[in-house]
């Protein structure tokens, strides 16, 4: 459970969290594994020292995303199983952001948790928080269904499936406007500021500049790798809901836009600078 939830318990920006999205993007494309020196070598690009990078890495095992194993002599990291898991969704999440569609089914989850097991209801609330579901009620929750799935493998992964049923509905229908019931569902203004704050860190970086300057080596590197690591926790929190639902000034579709631009432009230069530094090939 604690690689599931990595993706979201990291402060972005921070070198625990850089760390990861190193290796998110990298680890697997290396072969599934790197040398605790080509970690450090990577992580330098990013100005975090070898010293500060290895206490990073004793985090990430202990959060059991990485575990040690030494080839030919040499110690590095490879990934857990659920840690491979977790990175696979976060794929799909980061680069193929979801989108609902006016019309689209919904997914209401109920559900009846008794006291003695306030632990996993405790649980079961912050995990559907984390993948963008929305709160009707204290034990009433709506998501896009295109979110079922991940729903039906929380419940399973705290063993509640029998204490929960879920609903496929169309348009909910509420005693106001459905576009001020999404604003009490979901904390708007939080998703919101997350948009603005990739758009305030990186649209320099997404200028007509960016591809003249960042197209080698550390800079490209360091500038996609941030972006990532900035962007990556937006499609998990945002659930991708029509823009009849949102504010006229909602900020998502610009800051996606943006992140597209930066992949295009920053992934093929930044996984050149690793094959490099690694001396391998990576994708």
């Amino acid at each position: 459970m604690s690689a599931v939830l990595d993706d979201m318990d990291s402060r972005p920006g921070s070198t625990t969290s850089l760390l990861r999205t190193v290796i998110g993007l990298y680890l697997r494309e290396a072969g599934g594994w790197m040398s605790t020196k080509d970690l450090v070598l990577l992580m330098d690009a990013l100005g975090t020292s070898g010293t500060v990078t290895r206490t990073a890495l004793g985090r990430l095992r202990k959060k059991e995303v990485v575990r040690l194993e030494t080839r030919d002599g040499n110690p590095g990291f490879t990934l857990t199983g659920g840690a491979a898991t977790m990175l696979a969704r976060g794929d799909r999440r980061i680069f193929t952001p979801r989108s609902m569609e006016p019309g689209d089914p919904w997914c209401l989850v109920s559900f009846s948790i008794p006291e003695t097991e306030r632990e996993k209801r405790h649980q079961l609330r912050r995990r559907l928080h984390w993948i963008g579901c929305g709160t009707v009620a204290a034990g009433l929750w709506i998501c896009p269904d295109s979110l079922r799935d991940e729903v039906e493998e929380i419940l399973a992964d705290l063993g509640l499936r029998n204490m929960a049923t879920l609903f496929v509905t169309g348009s909910p229908m509420v005693g106001g406007s459905l576009p001020d019931a999404a604003a009490k569902w979901w904390d708007l203004d939080a998703i919101a500021g997350l948009h603005r704050d990739f758009l305030h860190h990186h649209r320099p970086a997404g200028t007509g500049a960016m591809g003249q300057d960042l197209e080698g080596g550390a800079a490209a590197f360091a500038t996609y790798v941030r972006s990532i690591d900035r962007w990556r926790i937006i499609p998990y929190l945002d659930p991708g809901l029509p823009a009849d639902l949102l504010p006229t000034d909602w900020p998502g579709a610009e800051a996606a836009a943006l992140f597209g631009r930066m992949v295009e432009t920053l992934s093929a230069p930044s996984a050149a600078f690793v094959r490099n530094t690694l001396g391998a090939t990576v994708s």
